[in-house]
């Protein structure tokens, strides 16, 4: 936990720098108190609606009794036993209306967290397997991952929206011309960089551990060794309008077919994944 905070801490200090200095090179004195106040701003909504930004990001729907009723009693029986085992508050529940089948969980503490499930996935897998899902999911929650996932998510689309808005709107007039050309190819330039390192503030092994709590919580590793079976060959081929900004939240890698998304990816292969679910056999 302590090493999560630290690394949200250090990402959201990341934003301040990069809105300070986008905001000085675009506009001088005014550009550098605009960008202190997105900085705050953006280090505000971070942490407080990191998740709503990304639910919303894909259109999720509420599962509840009342709505989704039937994804609710499929699901939340197969939730609700996990997170007893785990020691865990009951998690939000939340349909993504798209065929790909893919899973993630969001939050910022246990008590604040929400785990979304595409269609695809429902349709594709047995409750068996979708227990192998929610484990690893839920073991995220556990792992407190899900504050660092969800920030990253936030700021990395943050810099990216910055980085157009410099190349669009910067200084255009005949005495700054050549500023406001050079501010924004610079941040054309910086922009993807800082995602990136974002990116990689996600550890590759956060997904092992979240794999290890699936088998050690269900008792065997292979309700998920099949579903990362299927995630991996029915993503490929039904692929996903994923953002690169929040592909690293998904149990597996969205296969969006946008080269740009690999230059953000946080996944370990699913072969090795399923190699050492197999070793604990």
């Amino acid at each position: 936990m302590t090493t999560n905070t630290l690394k949200t801490v250090l990402l959201l200090g990341l934003l301040s720098g990069v809105l300070l200095f986008a905001g000085e090179a675009l506009g001088g004195r005014n550009g550098l108190y605009m960008g202190l106040f997105f900085a705050v701003l953006m280090n505000f909504a971070g942490y407080f609606f990191s998740e709503k930004i990304a639910l919303a990001s894909y259109s999720a729907q509420p599962v509840t009794e009342t709505e989704n009723p039937e994804v609710y009693r499929r699901v939340a029986p197969i939730v609700r036993n996990l997170t007893q085992r785990m020691g865990l508050p009951m998690p939000k529940l939340w349909l993504i209306p798209d065929d790909s089948p893919n899973a993630f969980a969001t939050g910022r503490n246990p008590s604040h967290a929400s785990v979304a499930f595409t269609a695809g996935i429902l349709q594709l897998m047995s409750d068996n397997e979708i227990e192998g899902v929610v484990a690893h999911e839920l073991g995220h929650v556990l792992h407190r991952d899900i504050l660092i996932s969800s920030v990253a998510a936030t700021l990395a689309a943050a810099i990216t929206m910055l980085a157009r808005i410099a190349f669009w709107f910067g200084p255009r007039g005949d005495d700054d011309e050549r500023g406001g050309l050079f501010g924004g190819i610079l941040m054309m330039i910086l922009a993807p960089i800082a995602a990136m390192l974002i990116q990689m503030a996600v550890s590759r092994s956060r997904e092992y551990d979240a794999d290890a709590a699936s088998a050690k919580y269900i008792g065997s590793p292979y309700p998920l060794i099949n579903g990362l079976q299927k995630l991996e060959t029915w993503s490929k081929r039904i692929p996903m309008d994923a953002s690169p900004a929040t592909a690293h939240m998904f149990i597996i890698k969205p296969f969006s077919g946008q080269s740009f998304t690999r230059l953000f990816s946080t996944h370990p292969s699913t072969e090795d994944r399923i190699a050492r679910l197999q070793a604990m056999r």
